[in-house]
């Protein structure tokens, strides 16, 4: 059971604090750049920056406004216009959008009716099987809390954008003190058996989290930390985008199509590897967990160690399991809300953390960094659960189920606190590299006689690339 509050002012006061704190990051976003940075299209991938901005204005008023609280529609002319699945984002420059000083009056005044709805609206909290956990819209304050979700994840978008626009650096990071009690372990070992996967009681979890149930896998061995530009660089120097063995099919394509050498955003220059982060080039920090991989270049080097991509469950498992309890934890430090001792989140860095940093946010099995830092691609397709109903829309998850997109877990540090736990499931093409994507591997584990026996030897340190 989680020990997570969920009295009405509690929530109440929570879903105040999520949404200031991603109106917060959202006005950073905007205003650090002037009008033609702002409706400029710095990718066919992305959308131009005031799209974002009055999107997140839009969803707010479409859910808090008028599907809440019954209210009629401020501009419903605009509705077309921001409606994600009507137009694809490379034609969005091309549509009559908001200028950005509209754009930014048109999510103010949402934001301020939305906080009088909130003051004044009733969370439902009532004890019984689903009651009070994302059943309805205001079931424990749920649709606010997906608002707040929305609109930090469309500020991790729109901090991809700003890593894709060219032009000198207009953000900032603090930086990271000296990484506290480094790993001595590369991997460690999760024991083999069921455990609960997904929620039924996270009061904000979105429908792809739920229904809880029970999965069984085998014994595995699990990295400690994600894998580091150090362990990646010596794969890049074996030849491994040249060697066709460590490929899949589609991958060997990929890397022949587009020429790939190396993580997006590296290049080599003076026999040492630079990187380019919000338009600042800098070495390649070794330390650092590799980013900006897609699954593709994830699965190829797993293969090169001789290991592979955990699947979801063995992900969540190594996360979530309390092997002494048991039971299945919010977070993998427990169920208290992520501060900053526990994981690198919320674009306070602007990068993630060495590898070894957070011990506070270790699992029970001592895993780290998996909350924040770069999100890890697993080797499984998005799929739902059993049991999952689509809540409150289709088009949030269900449309999105098949093989096409793989699924990402753990967050990255451009992710809110709000959007971030340890069931929160992500999904994107397996060719995506400009997303704050890194990875760890995992390995089998054998039993026999009833004991774990190790299924290979380990070909190096992966963990911090010593």
């Amino acid at each position: 059971m989680t020990t997570q509050p969920t009295d009405a002012e509690t929530l109440r006061g929570r879903a105040l604090t999520a949404l200031l704190a991603a109106r917060d990051r959202t006005a950073l976003l905007t205003d650090s750049v002037e009008g033609p940075d702002l409706v400029a299209q710095h990718s066919p991938l992305m959308s131009p920056l005031v799209w974002d901005l009055a999107h997140i204005g839009n969803q707010e008023e479409l859910w808090l406004l008028r599907a809440v609280a019954g209210r009629e529609a401020m501009r419903p002319e605009i509705d077309s216009l921001y409606d994600a699945f009507e137009h694809p984002r490379s034609a969005r420059p091309t549509l009559p959008l908001l200028p950005p000083e509209e754009a930014r009056r048109y999510a103010a005044e949402v934001r301020g009716r939305a906080l009088d709805v909130l003051g004044d609206a009733t969370f439902h909290t009532e004890e019984g099987p689903g009651a009070g956990f994302g059943t309805g819209l205001t079931d424990a304050g749920f649709a606010f809390g997906m608002v707040a979700q929305h609109e930090q994840q469309h500020d991790e978008t729109m901090l991809i954008t700003h890593q894709l626009r060219k032009g000198p650096a207009v953000l900032s990071g603090a930086g990271f003190g000296p990484v506290v009690d480094p790993v001595r372990q590369s991997e460690v070992l999760v024991p083999g058996g069921p455990f609960t996967m997904g929620t039924s009681t996270e009061p904000w979890a979105l429908d792809n989290e739920r229904p809880a149930h029970r999965r069984f896998v085998e014994p595995y061995f699990i990295d400690t930390t994600p894998v580091t530009n150090a362990a990646y660089l010596r794969f890049i120097e074996d030849g491994g985008y040249e060697e066709r063995r460590w490929w899949s099919a589609e991958g060997w394509k990929l890397v022949r199509g587009q020429r790939l050498a190396a993580p997006l955003f590296w290049h080599e220059e003076g026999g040492q590897w630079l990187r380019r982060r919000f338009g600042t080039v800098q070495p390649v920090d070794p330390r650092e967990p590799v980013t900006h991989v897609s699954w593709y270049e994830a699965d190829a080097y797993a293969r090169w160690a001789g290991r592979r991509l955990p699947t979801e469950a063995e992900w969540e498992k190594a996360a979530r399991h309390d092997p002494h309890s048991g039971r299945s934890r919010r977070f993998p430090w427990g169920d208290e809300e992520p501060a900053d001792r526990h994981a690198n989140l919320g674009q306070r860095h602007l990068g993630p953390a060495p590898a070894g940093s957070y011990p506070d946010g270790a699992s029970p099995l001592g895993v780290r960094q998996l909350m924040g830092d770069v999100w890890e691609w697993t080797s499984s397709d998005f799929l739902p659960y059993p049991g999952f109903v689509a809540f409150p829309y289709r088009e949030y998850s269900e449309v999105f189920f098949g093989n096409d997109h793989k699924v990402l877990r753990g967050g990255s540090f451009a992710v809110g606190e709000v959007a971030c736990r340890g069931t929160f499931r992500n999904w994107d093409y397996p060719v995506r590299r400009q997303i704050f994507s890194g990875f760890r591997t995992a390995r089998d584990a054998h039993v026999r006689d009833g004991s774990v026996h190790d299924a290979s030897a380990r070909d190096g340190f992966h963990g911090e690339g010593a």
